[in-house]
């Protein structure tokens, strides 16, 4: 299996419940949600760099100190963290777990994945409250 996780499993027949612990990352920098107007301005050579585009927006989830010098709208103050591993396509309501825990304790997410695996951002003053929470319930948390 390629994932660390805390999730149910279960044999070809459904019948036995394999519990595994999910680990979360957390990243070490403050991020920011913003929108631009155009691609060409974008240097995803950074390190942390997400893109989103639609027919109606391109959405960018950046580093703080490594926001665009053009934006549309903007929002700062975001940390991360991230499910270790390379996450199974098979895999089932992992970001749905970590989100229906996070909502319990009034905490908001902005989650966007990869190939590999899923990233979640809370507001940076529910960063520690959100890593409580998952704890709690059984998640393993790795600081930088």
């Amino acid at each position: 299996m390629n994932v660390k996780g805390n999730h149910d499993m279960r044999n070809g027949k459904g019948d036995r419940k394999v519990e595994q612990k999910l680990e979360i990352k957390v990243l070490p920098d403050s991020l920011s949600v913003c929108q631009v107007e155009k691609l060409d301005q974008q240097d995803i050579e950074k390190p942390f760099y997400f893109i989103g585009k639609t027919e109606e927006e391109i959405s960018v989830v950046c580093r703080t100190k490594e926001v665009p010098e053009k934006t549309v709208n903007r929002e700062d103050g975001w940390r991360g963290f991230r499910i270790e591993g390379v996450l199974d396509f098979s895999l089932i309501g992992i970001l749905s777990k970590i989100a229906g825990i996070l909502a319990e304790r009034k905490i908001s997410i902005f989650a966007v994945s990869t190939y590999n695996t899923d990233y979640v951002l809370v507001k940076e003053e529910k960063l520690e409250e959100a890593l409580t929470a998952l704890y709690e319930n059984g998640f393993l948390i790795k600081k930088n």
